[in-house]
Order: C-alpha cells, then sequence, then structure tokens
C-alpha cells in the first residue's frame, strides 16, 4: 500500500528559510507515512522552483494569499490524507510515528499538533499554552500547529476558502460543524514555529492584532487580499 500522507507547505518569498521544515519530513518518508511534498507557492521571486526541485516536491504557483494557495496545494495532493504545515514550522522527532497512529486510532478525524515557539521567554511560553488550551477548549487550532485532514473530510467541509486571513479558522469550524468536536483531536508531537514577528512587533502587540483580526473573522467583516505595501502582521503566506 502506498503512503497515504500529502504534506503542503504554502510559500511566499521563503526559500531560504524553508529548508529545515523540509528537512524534518524527511522523517515521514522514511517511516512510509509521506507519499508526496506539495509547495503551494504564491508568485514568489527567490529560488523556490530550485528549492522545491531539489526536495523532490511539485512546486504549485497559485494567486498570493495563503487560503488560495492552499486549496490549489490540496486539490494537486494525491495522498488520501492531507498535512498542511507552514514554511516557518518545524516537526519535533517522532512526529511519523503520532500521524501513524492517528491514522490508524482517529482514520475519519483531523489532527493538529501541540505549539511551541523557537523562543525561551515567558511571554512565548504563555502564548503557546493559550494557543493549545484553546484548541482543546474551543477546537480552534491554528495553522502554526499544523493540520492533519483525512481528504473525505477535507472534501466534506468544503476544503480551505479562498480567502488571505483566517483560512485555517474557517477550515477548522467547517470541520467541526461537518464531524462534531470529536472530528478534531490533537496529535502526540509538536510543532515549533517561528516567533520572529512577535520579537518583532512585541508580544502584547502582536497578540492584540491576531485578536482583533479573530473579532473581525468572528463578525464576518470582509477580509480582502492588501497591497505589499501592507503592514507585515496583514500580510499572508
Amino acid at each position: 500500500m502506498s503512503a497515504p500522507v500529502s504534506v503542503v507547505v504554502p510559500t511566499y518569498q521563503a526559500a531560504a528559510q524553508i529548508g529545515p521544515t523540509l528537512a524534518d519530513l524527511a522523517d515521514g518518508v522514511l517511516a512510509g507515512v509521506v507519499r508526496d511534498l506539495v509547495i503551494a507557492d504564491g508568485g514568489s521571486s527567490d529560488a523556490v522552483a530550485e528549492v522545491a526541485d531539489a526536495a523532490g516536491a511539485r512546486l504549485i504557483v497559485a494567486p498570493r494569499g495563503r487560503g488560495s494557495q492552499l486549496a490549489a496545494g490540496c486539490a494537486a495532493a494525491r495522498g488520501d490524507w492531507l498535512l498542511v504545515v507552514h514554511a516557518d514550522t518545524r516537526l519535533a522527532p517522532g512526529w511519523a510515528e503520532a500521524v501513524a497512529r492517528h491514522l490508524c486510532d482517529a482514520p475519519g478525524a483531523a489532527g493538529y499538533f501541540a505549539l511551541r515557539f523557537d523562543d525561551e521567554s515567558v511571554a512565548a511560553r504563555l502564548v503557546a499554552g493559550w494557543a493549545n488550551l484553546r484548541a482543546r477548549l474551543f477546537a480552534l487550532p491554528y495553522g502554526d500547529q499544523g493540520l492533519l485532514l483525512p481528504r473525505t473530510l477535507y472534501d466534506a467541509a468544503g476544503g480551505y476558502a479562498a480567502i488571505p486571513l483566517m483560512e485555517d479558522v474557517s477550515l477548522v469550524r467547517a470541520i467541526v460543524r461537518t464531524g462534531g468536536r470529536r472530528a478534531l483531536r490533537p496529535l502526540a508531537s509538536v510543532a515549533t514555529t517561528s516567533a520572529e514577528r512577535y520579537r518583532r512587533e512585541g508580544w502584547l502587540r502582536r497578540g492584540a492584532r491576531n485578536l482583533a483580526i479573530l473579532v473581525r473573522w468572528r463578525l464576518g467583516a470582509a477580509l480582502t487580499h492588501r497591497p505589499r505595501s501592507q503592514p507585515p502582521w496583514m500580510r499572508s503566506a
């Protein structure tokens, strides 16, 4: 039987930082979990094509915005399962075994990793702790935690919406509406994501902005794509 999982990574000008993320995925290949790798790029001008070729990945170019890119990447993926990982996220050793156990124990449910930041500060631990608590209490993990999706559930939930922000929250809420809270379960492994934006903008300021975006989304505000002059915290992939 072929490996069941397609890994989809959204990128935009990320060729210089994606190497460690791709290196971690080798564990999944060796474990017989990963079938193929799709890099869903938003029209970068960097060396992403060369990186994709070196990694044995297929490069899919889509309109810029994580929602559009991930919808295109998932459509191109060949596996019965999808694992969406951001370009600045590292999967911990043993992640492939955790995924394999989930596939056996919860074959109809989506999964997500526990969040950690590449920062040892108290602020980083508090933000990650809140994110993990939010995911468990409210069934609301974010894309930085990675998302493992059975193709059937992904399709039933309508897939990724072509929106530049909150595409992860939109899909997760659709999954819970489709399959109930048990359709979304924690994986027994960790995803470590970059804290660069928090360090650059400040943990309190960045956290407040994230909360404001979530509130706007829940209130139904239209989050349209912004020009390149937009501030970094509003940029997509």
